[in-house]
Formats: C-alpha cells, sequence, structure tokens
C-alpha cells in the first residue's frame, strides 16, 4: 500500500506506483514516474521528468532530476531516467539532460554516496559506487561495477571503464580503462586486482589482463605500438577484447601510466 505523509507535495500529474513511502517534506513535481516499492524519505526532492524504477531509496536532501548546471539550458523538456535498486544518500544530485529531449541516465543497483554528484547527459551503468563528494561533470560515461572514490572529479566527456576505480581524491581528465586504477590525475597505476577477484574472476583471467596491462602501461611503448603488440603476440581473451576496444574508442586520449610506477 502506497505511503504518502500528509506534508509531502506531490504533483497532481506525478505517477506513483504501490508500495511507495514517501516522507514529510518530500517534493514530486509534475511528469514524475516513481516505480513501486520506492522510498522518497523527507526532504527530498524529484523534480520534472524524471522516471524512477521499482525499489529505489532517496534519503534526505537529495535531488534528483532538476535543472542541469549549463547557462545554455533554457527550460527545454529533458530527461532523467533511473532504474531499479539505486541507494542515493544525503545530498546527492543527479540533473537532467541539458538540452531538448537529452537524457540523463542511471542503471540499477547503484549506491550514490552522500553529496556525491551526476550531471546533465550521464550515463552511469550498474553497480557503480559514487563515495562521498565525488562529480561527475557532463556527458561522463561510467562502466558496470566501477568505483569512484571520495572527492574524484571526472571531467566532462570522460568514460570511466567497467570494473575501474579512481583513489580517493583523483582526478581523470582521460578515460580510465576497464579494470585500471586511476591515481592522481589521470594516471593509471596499477589493475583493480581486488575488484576483480571480488567479482569472480579466477587467476587465469586476470593473468590474462594482467600481461596486456603491464605491455600497454609498463612497457615504455606508445600507446598504439603497445596495443598492436598485444593483438599480435598475446592471448586476446574476451576481457583483454575490452580493454583494447575500450582504447580504441577514446576520443579523449588513456590515461598514462606507460612505462613508471608498479606492476
Amino acid at each position: 500500500m502506497t505511503d504518502i505523509h500528509a506534508a509531502a507535495f506531490i504533483h497532481p500529474s506525478a505517477k506513483i506506483a504501490e508500495d511507495v513511502v514517501i516522507g514529510p517534506g518530500a517534493f514530486i513535481d509534475a511528469d514524475v514516474v516513481i516505480g513501486r516499492g520506492s522510498r522518497i524519505m523527507h526532504g527530498a526532492h524529484v523534480s520534472r521528468w524524471t522516471t524512477m524504477g521499482a525499489e529505489n531509496l532517496v534519503y534526505p536532501g537529495a535531488v534528483i532530476g532538476h535543472d542541469p548546471q549549463d547557462l545554455g539550458y533554457g527550460g527545454e523538456e529533458a530527461y532523467t531516467v533511473i532504474g531499479d535498486g539505486n541507494v542515493m544518500r544525503e545530498g546527492f544530485t543527479v540533473h537532467r539532460g541539458n538540452r531538448e529531449g537529452t537524457t540523463t541516465v542511471i542503471g540499477d543497483g547503484n549506491y550514490f554516496m552522500a553529496n556525491s554528484h551526476v550531471a546533465h547527459n550521464c550515463a552511469v551503468g550498474d553497480n557503480v559506487i559514487l563515495v562521498n563528494g565525488s562529480l561527475l561533470a557532463g556527458h561522463v560515461e561510467v562502466g558496470d561495477r566501477a568505483i569512484i572514490s571520495g572527492n574524484c572529479q571526472v571531467h566532462q566527456f570522460v568514460r570511466i571503464g567497467p570494473l575501474a576505480m579512481m583513489r580517493g581524491g583523483s582526478g581523470a581528465a582521460k578515460d580510465v580503462p576497464p579494470f585500471c586504477v586511476n591515481d592522481d590525475i589521470s594516471r593509471i597505476r596499477s589493475l583493480n586486482l581486488v575488484g576483480l577477484r571480488r567479482n569472480g574472476f579466477d587467476a587465469q583471467r586476470i593473468r590474462a589482463i594482467k600481461e596486456a596491462f603491464k605491455v600497454i602501461f609498463r612497457s615504455g611503448m606508445g600507446l598504439k605500438e603497445a596495443v598492436a603488440r598485444v593483438e599480435e603476440d598475446f592471448d586476446v581473451t574476451q576481457d583483454v577484447r575490452q580493454m583494447l576496444d575500450f582504447i580504441a574508442a577514446s576520443k579523449r586520449g588513456i590515461g598514462s601510466g606507460r612505462g613508471t610506477g608498479r606492476d
């Protein structure tokens, strides 16, 4: 049974599914859809043209789907689309697309900690963690099961690959490939070995990724030469192919690290 507090504001055009709980002082704007079993706690704000799936948990002070922080935005109809089972903690913000008809997309099972931010036109995958104070600028893409640690900053249009990790306080102005750890400003320090093991990668899968990583980021070769060497001389497993394809598709370039740091 839906439970809406008398002190909450629900716009008449909003569509609220069964078993949704909405606390006192919460604000649900026009043209909002909230899926079954979701809970919007007191003082949270869900803004216009936002669609949320099932079993989402929105904590006090979170602002979901409001205007983008873009001086070129003039109030056009744009969207925020959120999947199922996400946790959005205190002070979390996510903004709708910055031009008419565009969308900010969040997948399923993500955990957004306090005061983290997802800007306009971002695409966040599934089971991603944004730790307290981490910031995604506009048009950023984050792959499944990536971790953006506390107070990290991601430049607009940067891609963070699946199972990548950004160390606390680091910045990414260039793409971070799958399975890699970003440190400092766009430095690829190592592989996310702990994350790989926790997600069921066995020794054989990790070994293939590690061999490719060493050539690309530790051999001292140029990036194109290193990628070509991996293609020619190594066992290109499905995981290695994912890394190579990600690098090939990069428009902003890949974080540095070749010939330095640890294996």
